[in-house]
């Protein structure tokens, strides 16, 4: 069985310009307020209400996450979605699933670059 990766947010500043994908699941309102990670796909997964789409969901993300080996990096606010949406990705077959260790307020602790949503 595999587990979702916790990485810190260095580890994650190195991987943006290496092609993997980040996928960024929190919601427009949050993007607007922090700024995203440059390249991350902004994915919401929960509404504000928590309520989901998994079927929709899943389309966009297999666009992006195109084989089940591939690695890509989970982003949310504090870690707490990303780790409910990284153990369902593992429970589909996803075998690199990795997240924004403390998510972006850590990231955001550390200030590390953002770019306006």
């Amino acid at each position: 069985m595999n587990n979702l990766v916790d990485l810190q947010a260095k580890t994650v500043e190195k991987m943006i310009d290496d092609n993997i994908a980040m996928i960024d699941v929190r919601r427009p309102d949050e993007w607007a307020r922090t700024g995203v990670i440059k390249n991350a796909h902004l994915m919401t997964f929960f509404d504000e209400y928590g309520n989901h789409d998994v079927e929709n969901w899943m389309k966009d993300f297999e666009k992006i996450v195109t084989s089940k080996d591939q690695t890509f990096v989970l982003i949310c606010a504090h870690a707490n979605r990303t780790r409910t949406i990284g153990n369902f990705l593992i429970e589909q077959g996803y075998k690199n699933t990795a997240h924004l260790f403390g998510g972006m307020a850590v990231w955001q602790q550390e200030l590390r670059e953002t770019i306006k949503y």
